[in-house]
């Protein structure tokens, strides 16, 4: 039984994903995401974390599972079933140059190498579901900083959704429902005049979920 993580961020505009440069075989030197064999005296969740904090360093980030992968030929060890994860954090919370176990790198989604196993299909498995809960739930806040502009709020959701949104009526949205809140402070960017800078309401969010209601850009 092995665990395979698909960490995503966003950088320069574009959605990226953590990429692990292999250091034994099978695939060695080949890029691949974090993961590895669960261990008999831990749980599939204990051992995504334990595997992402050695090859990345990371020990704090909301891991949720994904699926599970089990073909037949997906590991040329042998039989090896692997529980998939996705997880979002934001740029800056893993400095990818720091001294860690493995080569680590972050890989825009749409540009991925050769991958080890079967973790292309993994990655692009996560890249779906990514997509398909921005709408309804808080995973685009984990990209940001506590405090954020609109205009940053709304590239996060851009990025994600490989799609232009109009900015009026995003921003009517946002503050129908009620899960920003104004901190009375404003950011810089550029010539333009200060932009407010919100953070979001962790309870408002909860309870629109719980509700089932969502955000349909």
């Amino acid at each position: 039984m092995a665990v395979d993580v698909a960490l995503f961020t966003i950088q320069d505009r574009s959605l990226k994903v953590l990429l692990i440069k292999r250091t034994a075989p099978p695939f060695k030197g080949a890029w691949a995401l974090p993961g590895g064999l669960v261990r008999r005296d831990e749980s599939v969740d204990e051992a995504a974390l334990r595997t992402l904090q050695e090859e990345t360093g990371i020990t704090t980030v909301y891991l949720e599972q994904l699926y599970t992968f089990g073909d037949l030929d997906r590991d040329p060890r042998g039989r090896v079933i692997t529980v998939s994860y996705y997880a979002v954090i934001g740029w800056g919370q893993f400095n990818v140059s720091a001294e860690t176990k493995s080569a680590a790198k972050w890989n825009p989604v749409d540009r991925l190498p050769t991958l080890a196993f079967d973790h292309k299909k993994i990655a692009g498995y996560a890249l779906e579901r990514l997509r398909n809960k921005v709408n309804y739930t808080s995973v685009a806040f984990q990209l940001l900083p506590k405090k954020f502009t609109f205009s940053e709020l709304q590239r996060a959701y851009e990025v994600i959704l490989e799609q232009p949104l109009d900015k009026r009526n995003f921003r009517k949205k946002m503050l129908q429902l009620g899960i920003l809140a104004d901190t009375g402070e404003h950011k810089v960017e550029g010539w333009q005049r200060p932009a407010r800078l919100y953070s979001f309401t962790q309870t408002r969010v909860i309870k629109l979920q719980e509700k089932g209601i969502i955000v349909p850009f």
